[in-house]
């Protein structure tokens, strides 16, 4: 399994309060929880999968042993599933480990659906998890640096639009998403 440190957590996704984490039952080990999470995905079908969390980890994949235990131990695992990108994400609890081996068991009780006769319903229960993408700005869209201003906006919103504009061949998506980047530099300009 991939690895992504620090933490990215899922945007738009909301966050447990610090003084609302709890201590689990769990008990278990961060590589006995890496392990059953890669197993669980495994199980699912899962492709591509990339765990992110806040602790920094040895070449192996084991977490560094003279590391702090990080204050955020917030987990979020993302995955490919029948051609789509899903995210689950878990904070819930006060150690990385347990939260790690709090996503395993959802998977596991989702896959027990499918195993149970109604496999439409794993594919309802999994579209609550889809990965969210972050908008990209109006200087990412023009093709812009972080430096252009607005008379650079105007350049570009021009030249662009003789490609993405429907009636001469482009999207309405493109043209649309185009025309949202113009507004928000003319707005901050």
């Amino acid at each position: 399994m991939t690895t992504a440190y620090p933490l990215a957590w899922p945007p738009g996704r909301p966050r447990t309060p610090q003084h609302q984490r709890q201590a689990s039952r769990f008990r278990v080990t961060f590589a006995k929880a890496r392990d059953g999470l890669t197993e669980e995905l495994d199980r699912l079908g899962a492709r591509y999968p990339v765990l992110s969390t806040n602790v920094e980890l040895r070449i192996d994949g084991l977490p560094r042993a003279n590391a702090p235990r990080p204050i955020d131990c917030g987990v979020a695992v993302y995955f490919a599933l029948k051609d789509k990108r899903l995210c689950m994400a878990c904070d819930r609890w006060n150690d990385t480990a347990d939260n790690i081996h709090a996503i395993a068991k959802t998977i596991e009780a989702m896959r027990g659906i499918s195993r149970w006769g109604s496999g439409d319903m794993l594919a309802q229960a999994f579209s609550g998890f889809a990965a969210i993408e972050r908008p990209r700005t109006w200087r990412e869209v023009l093709g812009l640096g972080p430096a252009a201003g607005l008379a650079d906006a105007e350049a570009a919103f021009r030249r662009l639009a003789k490609e993405r504009h429907p009636d001469v061949g482009g999207s309405a998506a493109a043209f649309t998403e185009l025309s949202a980047a113009i507004a928000a530099a003319r707005k901050e300009g």
